[in-house]
């Protein structure tokens, strides 16, 4: 691995039933950036992040995370919010802090407890009765409230209007570990524009570009006429 890089990629292919759905990834990624996984719904970004989140074991190729294989050194290090709600309906704000500080060495109660505040999100009620902005900020701060040094975030603005958009990426750019590097999942191209240090785009389950967003979008108007440019 290179020694500046964080997430290091090599040969990684994964198939479903015989179907490939990721065809041999290769990446070095660097720590301290903001990088955007760009594609298609169906291309394989969600694939891509539940591997690196250790939640699909079986594919072929290597993959290192600060020097360590996938596994119970890199759960350490890794922060990960899936694209579906994942928390006890049941259970109230205060509950989900509790069990976040007992589940994980590195999150950081104080913390949570601030941006609940900052958010005017209550401890005492259900996870079910709070509307859908609310939940997603609240699973957002879950997840920046760990001290990771990988964040990945799976579709984290869609569903939601153009503001919400932007308080979702202040507080992800605000609030994550400063050492940290940030993979963001997403279809929307030209939300993450001004917010990603690199691009990384997937198509089929290939990439088929990677790079700073500067050098992507080089010889276009912006990041989305070079994501469809890469597309035809």
């Amino acid at each position: 691995m290179n020694n500046s890089s964080l997430l290091s990629i090599q040969h990684l292919t994964k198939s479903y039933v015989g179907i490939e759905t990721l065809h041999d990834i290769n990446l070095e990624l660097p720590a301290n950036k903001i990088i955007g996984l760009l594609g298609p719904n169906g291309a394989g970004k969600t694939t891509l992040i539940k591997i690196l989140a250790n939640l699909l074991s079986q594919y072929d190729g290597k993959i290192l995370i600060d020097g360590h294989k996938l596994g119970i050194e890199s759960k350490k290090i890794i922060s990960y919010l899936p694209d579906t709600s994942y928390l006890n309906e049941k259970w109230e704000a205060r509950k989900i802090l509790d069990f976040f500080e007992d589940f994980f060495e590195d999150f950081q109660y104080s913390k949570s407890l601030m941006l609940l505040e900052q958010f005017h999100i209550p401890l005492d009620k259900s996870f079910k009765s709070l509307s859908k902005g609310t939940k997603e900020k609240l699973q957002l701060i879950t997840t920046l409230c760990r001290n990771a040094k990988l964040y990945l975030f799976d579709e984290p603005i869609a569903g939601v209007d153009p503001l919400a958009r932007q308080e979702i990426f202040d507080l992800i750019l605000q609030n994550r570990n400063p050492q940290s590097s940030v993979i963001i999942s997403t279809h929307l191209v030209s939300d993450v524009e001004k917010y990603v240090d690199m691009c990384i785009f997937i198509k089929e389950g290939s990439i088929i570009k990677f790079g700073d967003t500067s050098e992507v979008r080089k010889n276009y108007s912006n990041l989305e006429e070079a994501f469809k440019g890469s597309f035809r």
